[in-house]
């Protein structure tokens, strides 16, 4: 991919967030600060961000390095990349049914396995005690609605 079409890229995905910010709701309260501010302000960078990397691409200035000779990707690329990807996929499935915990910790698992981690025993009690903490710190401190962290719990 050259750097201009991983410009454009990035200015796409600009584009969705910028329309997704349209979709989130305006707040019930009167505030100064509502809940689209940080989320505007993170966008708004991250497109200013795209188009001057853009700019610069299409002037010339950016390299692909991935094109140079003993860059190639290593062995075993595509089953870490689908790992990461699967781990995602598994999670956005599996939260409503089964609660936030086992789809986090599942998820974790296959992040983990993306950068050679085994998929053993200790993978899933950090994993599992990492998504325990995520929930009970969102959604009971902060009052987060990610729904039971286990099914069968609330």
């Amino acid at each position: 991919m050259t750097p201009v079409r991983l410009a454009l890229l990035l200015l796409a995905v600009c584009g969705v967030a910028a329309w997704q910010l349209t979709v989130i709701p305006p707040s019930l309260m009167q505030m100064t600060v509502g809940p689209v501010l940080a989320p505007v302000a993170i966008v708004a960078a991250l497109t200013v961000v795209a188009l001057l990397y853009g700019l610069s691409a299409w002037r010339g200035r950016q390299v692909d390095l991935s094109q140079e000779a003993g860059q190639e990707a290593l062995p075993g690329a595509t089953t870490r990349m689908l790992s990461l990807l699967g781990g995602g996929v598994a999670f956005i499935v599996l939260v409503i049914p089964l609660g936030f915990v086992l789809p986090g910790t599942l998820c974790g698992m296959c992040i983990a396995r993306a950068f050679d981690a085994p998929f053993n025993g200790k993978s899933l009690l950090i994993c599992g005690l990492i998504a325990g903490v995520f929930w009970f710190v969102f959604a009971r401190l902060l009052g987060v609605g990610l729904g039971p962290a286990l099914p069968w719990l609330d």
